[in-house]
């Protein structure tokens, strides 16, 4: 039986160890890597259940949907049923990218709607926002008025119990007159309703720092995507850890971000195919930053 004494001092030593601890040792103990199913968007069609068996075998835990519409659904699948499918195979989506174009166009609910409803049914935390048409965002004015029906949709969002979330591209990171589109987003947006997605490959191809945006807007990345940028052409992607972006700081910086879920990306230049690559990619955080 441990004494009085070797209780308190045991206490404040795993006190201080949690105290010095990584700032993303919360991501590190569950080792929970997701992945963007656009990854693997010309196998999921083909074989939808073979090839969600293949990301679970690869180590993924949790995954981003895409390609939801009120017509198809998930590939032919209801919600009830994707969900079966994933979980069958210890997945779970986190996050879901659905095209609410109609919305931010017009102001037509009927996407939105449909996107939090099938949120729900999969028990996904975020609905994600993953583009933005070139026709809606000419000017500043017009981020924000995207703002605008972001926060709007945000509150309908949070009212089904869910987050909002916007993910970037490079676009949003031009100038518009003294500030630039993403600027204007994380500015007019209310932090009690949106979130943002930060694709940091796409942060590091226009330039910019993803560490100075945590600093600058601490908590407001609460989730991320993770794909390298090839060494020789930053136009295509590579396995996390062959390409040029240094992943340790970033990571090192998960908690001021305020990164609760991160998701592997993989769009070009596949090596040697996509299922593989993502596989390669999950293996390399695991072994080397999730340690």
């Amino acid at each position: 039986m441990l004494s009085r004494k070797s209780f308190i001092i045991n206490g404040c030593l795993a006190i201080a160890t949690l105290l010095l601890a990584p700032s993303f040792a919360c991501v590190a103990q569950k080792k929970a890597v997701g992945l963007q199913l656009y990854s693997l968007r010309t196998d999921l069609p083909k074989d939808l259940k073979g090839t969600i068996e293949k990301v679970a075998k690869a180590g993924f835990t949790e995954v981003e949907t895409y390609g939801f519409s009120i017509k198809d659904q998930f590939w032919g699948l209801t919600p009830v049923e994707f969900k079966k499918l994933l979980s069958s195979n210890g997945l779970k989506a986190v996050s879901g990218h659905y095209g609410l174009g109609s919305y931010l166009v017009d102001g037509n609910t009927d996407e939105l709607k449909a996107a939090i409803a099938a949120a729900k049914v999969l028990g996904s935390e975020y609905v994600t926002i993953p583009y933005l048409d070139a026709s809606i965002r000419k000017n500043a004015e017009d981020y924000k008025k995207l703002a605008a029906k972001i926060n709007i949709a945000g509150k309908m969002c949070k009212d089904a119990g869910l987050r909002l979330a916007y993910h970037n591209h490079d676009f949003e990171f031009q100038k518009q007159g003294e500030t630039t589109g993403y600027q204007i987003l994380l500015s007019e947006t209310d932090k009690k309703l949106v979130d943002f997605e930060l694709d940091l490959y796409w942060v590091v191809r226009s330039g910019n720092d993803p560490i100075k945006l945590f600093t600058d807007n601490p908590g407001r990345f609460t989730m991320w995507h993770v794909k390298d940028m090839d060494k020789t052409n930053p136009a295509l992607n590579a396995e996390v850890g062959t390409g040029s972006i240094d992943w340790k700081p970033i990571f090192a910086d998960a908690k001021l971000s305020g990164m609760k879920h991160f998701f592997v990306e993989h769009e070009t230049n596949y090596k040697p195919n996509p299922i593989e690559s993502v596989a390669a990619s999950c293996a390399y955080i695991k072994a080397n930053i999730l340690k």
